[in-house]
């Protein structure tokens, strides 16, 4: 068994394994002609289960060939262009080889003594990712497993910083489309029900600002601590940016921490052309960034930045075995002291690869180029009178529903619309999101792939309206 293991001894065991896996998956890529191939739960689940995992097959090729069954042939493909789902992208070749170098060294970045050059490339990104936000010079941060956790993280810092033992005072403040992290970190740090504040958005889905200063005083006038506004640059669904400058001044007049959900949009700090969008974020005491959304970075690849390096005191615990005190005094690097995680991946490493072979203009680029696809597609939508289209982008995204010409009835449209989202994803031919928009249902285009064209979206939609109007004249053949 040890012949399995990764060491001088079987280096060239490692080569021809690694070689036999990428093979295979270049030539799945090379051939994926859709998205999905439309599986079944009921169809893959059994395949799973008679595997026997106690009799292993000892072989790569024989596993490889499993695989191919179990995984790599039904596997959503994000880099197929007519993917047009959920904040997935499709990721660069750098990245690629980033992610099998850290996986075979297999640093962890908890410890100066377990990652060294790997500790000083991530707190590089991290002081990178600072200036283009425009932090300041005390500013710091740590990667993080994703936007839900970089948010929980800033959220801690702004409990700590609001210095009040009462948690029953706390309130955050997020619009009513932010993501449901800020609801789901409120629970996780021990505040109550009524935690979070919702303020309501105007029509291109941003938060009104008037409602934010409405609250922050009720806030003031009920002996409320409002210990954090979160604006999102880049909502999930909407991809809309609330008004960052305005709502920093409402948070520096009421001394409120304002954390800046940037998980999405946070592509356009590289945008040759979109960075003006995030006007506003370097007054944030913090903000989330993923990479892994909008610069092309293979999951995982998060961050969380903070104005004052000093708040991420909060996430510090010393061990003896681990970051003992005395390691602060010796200036010894150990990202430990300010993540939420101990042991954990070089993630950064697949970025710094990126960025010294692409540069950080040829990432900008390539959001640009989806930016650009989204605002075709919004005008594709708004001359088809099929379609209702919600809101002119500010990045990628696109919410729309179909509605059809004879019918009237709401709940009909949303059913129609529901039946074909689910047609197209069983057909394998196209995968769209969904959601809710005034309580009504709605379909989502999350286009993140550079390789996705107009022609693609137009086809995608006539596919939707062809399932739509099949379920609407079945359903009419039921009535009758």
């Amino acid at each position: 068994m040890r012949s399995h293991l990764l060491n001088d001894l079987t280096a060239e065991h490692y080569r021809r394994s690694v070689t036999e896996g990428v093979e295979r998956v270049a030539a799945r890529l090379a051939t994926t002609d859709r998205p999905f191939t439309g599986v079944t739960v009921d169809a893959l689940a059994p395949r799973i289960e008679r595997i026997d995992l106690d009799r292993p097959l000892g072989d790569t090729t024989a596993v490889l060939d499993e695989l191919e069954e179990v995984y790599l042939r039904d596997a959503v493909y994000f880099h197929h262009p007519r993917y047009l789902a959920h904040l997935n992208c499709p990721v660069v070749i750098p990245a690629v080889l980033g992610e099998a170098v850290l996986s075979a060294v297999n640093s962890s970045l908890d410890t100066w003594d377990q990652s060294a050059g790997g500790t000083l490339i991530e707190r590089r990104l991290i002081d990178w990712t600072a200036e283009r936000i425009g932090l300041g010079p005390n500013a710091d941060g740590v990667f993080t497993s994703g936007g839900s956790q970089s948010n929980l993280q800033a959220l801690l810092l702004a409990r700590e910083e609001a210095k009040t033992d009462d948690l029953g005072r706390l309130r955050i403040l997020a619009s009513e489309v932010s993501h449901f992290s800020v609801k789901k970190s409120a629970k996780l740090l021990g505040l109550g029900p009524d935690a979070v504040i919702t303020v309501p958005v105007d029509h291109d889905k941003r938060l009104q600002t008037v409602a934010l200063a409405r609250e922050l005083e009720r806030c003031a006038k009920d002996g409320l601590v409002p210990m954090a506004v979160v604006a999102t640059a880049g909502t999930t669904d909407f991809g809309s940016i609330d008004p960052l400058p305005e709502i920093a001044e409402l948070c520096a007049q009421y001394g409120t921490w304002l954390h800046v959900d940037a998980a999405y949009g946070c592509g356009l700090l590289v945008s040759p052309t979109r960075r003006h969008l995030l006007a506003g974020i370097e007054r944030a005491d913090s903000v989330t960034v993923d990479y892994h959304k909008s610069f092309f970075q293979p999951v995982s690849s998060s961050a969380v930045l903070v104005r004052d390096a000093a708040t991420l005191r909060h996430a510090t615990y010393h061990a003896e075995y681990l970051n003992p005190r005395r390691m602060v005094q010796e200036r010894i690097p150990n990202q430990v002291d300010k993540s939420l995680q101990t042991t954990r991946r070089f993630d950064a490493l697949k970025l710094w690869m990126t960025l010294r072979v692409m540069g950080a203009d040829g990432i900008g680029q390539l959001f640009d180029e989806v930016c650009d696809l989204a605002e075709q597609g919004w005008r594709l939508l708004a001359a088809d009178p099929r379609y209702d289209v919600v809101v002119e982008p500010s990045l990628s995204t696109l919410v729309f529903r179909y509605i059809p010409a004879a019918v009237t009835d709401p709940a009909e449209i949303d059913r129609a619309n529901l039946y074909a989202r689910k047609a197209l994803f069983a057909s394998g031919d196209a995968i769209v999101a969904g959601t809710k928009v005034a309580g009504r249902h709605y379909l989502k285009f999350t286009l993140l792939n550079p390789e996705t064209t107009a022609a693609d979206i137009a086809a995608v939609l006539d596919l939707i309206a062809g399932h739509a109007e099949q379920y609407l004249g079945d359903s009419l053949d039921r009535a009758c």
